[in-house]
């Protein structure tokens, strides 16, 4: 099936949807809305393909053309970034096109909660180096990120760093992050030259839609309190941070990143509501035999994923039995053959 097919199939929505009888049949009415949301992102993934290939095009013009050494040089370097962008678009369209994906209306939002475990202030050092190679991969893929609360250690690391990234298949993409990820190095408070070992927990929660969320005011608990930095650093002088407790099930959130408690109440409510979520996911995973518990492969906080071994300059991944190369690379957020190993051994279940 073509692009031209679905973008008729999308003005056929479009025209379906303008007529007023249709909100009377909520369930059609839903289904229908959902198919729109599908097809604008094959066409709007088409249209970002088409716009790097006519920039590709213009910038060989120019390289052609030999005129300005400068602009010649700079070109030749925009053709490179291009055409890597050019194929990992080519790669989200074509997993937004494949059949099983089709129909699929997975998150359009995660929370990825990051929380240093043992090895101390190492350990919240390495959840700074994961954060950061989350970001870069995020930012080469076109995901929005918005920092929702964190908790800064000493020397610069994290306690605990929660985020938001928005944007195509970004369920897909970061769903196989989480567990435990350990890290051994000689850590920078080592005197003695020792190899630590280090641990780091991810957890990849699916952000509910607004519809989706379920609950009630009454069910809530909200404090505000003056945020502060490590060590009693950077204390407020107001009471802007949040801290929210949902009675029913006892998930206690918070949020101190922005300067308004508005801001920082709405960052722990999607936290909230994303735990919440997790835990009726888990509640549900129960349920089910062991057959069907494999194939979904929730990502247990406690199970580990991952090791970054930097004297041997290797990563690990456990689950597939795998290691590549080129830790510091890695680190800089070129997770993609990891990411894309990863899920051609799940396709071979």
């Amino acid at each position: 099936m073509d692009i031209e097919t679905f973008k008729k199939e999308y003005e056929d929505i479009l025209t379906q949807l303008s007529d007023p009888e249709l909100i009377s049949n909520w369930d059609k009415f839903e289904k229908i809305n959902k198919r729109k949301v599908i097809l604008e992102k094959i066409i709007e993934k088409d249209k970002e393909i088409n716009e790097t290939k006519n920039k590709i095009e213009e910038n060989r013009a120019i390289v052609s053309a030999r005129e300005d050494a400068e602009l010649v040089s700079l070109a030749e370097s925009e053709i490179s970034q291009l055409q890597e962008r050019e194929k990992n678009l080519n790669k989200e369209l074509e997993e937004l096109l494949n059949p099983k994906n089709i129909e699929n209306t997975e998150p359009q939002s995660v929370i990825v909660e990051i929380r240093a475990g043992t090895g101390g202030e190492e350990a919240t050092l390495f959840a700074a180096d994961l954060f950061k190679a989350y970001s870069k991969y995020a930012q080469a893929q076109d995901l929005k990120q918005k920092t929702l609360n964190s908790q800064p250690s000493e020397l610069g690391g994290f306690k605990e760093i929660i985020f938001e990234l928005r944007g195509g298949n970004v369920f897909s993409k970061m769903r196989y992050e989480g567990g435990v990820h350990r890290v051994q190095r000689i850590p920078i408070t080592e005197k003695s030259g020792r190899i630590h070992t280090s641990t780091v927990s991810v957890a990849v929660l699916p952000k509910p839609k607004k519809e989706e969320s379920r609950i009630k005011p009454d069910d809530l608990k909200v404090d505000f309190y003056r945020a502060s930095g490590p060590g009693g650093q950077y204390v407020n002088k107001r009471e802007t941070a949040v801290r929210i407790t949902h009675l029913p099930t006892g998930i206690v959130v918070t949020s101190q990143t922005e300067r308004n408690q508005l801001q920082n109440k709405e960052n722990a409510m999607a936290i909230l509501e994303a735990k919440i979520l997790e835990q009726g996911e888990i509640k549900e995973m129960e349920k089910l035999g062991e057959k069907r518990k494999t194939q979904i492969k929730w990502a247990k906080r406690a199970e580990k994923i991952r090791t970054y071994n930097f004297p041997q300059d290797r990563v690990t991944d456990h689950r597939i039995k795998k290691s590549f190369h080129n830790i510091n690379v890695i680190m800089e957020g070129k997770l993609d053959p990891i990411i894309q190993a990863l899920k051609e051994n799940e396709k071979n279940f």
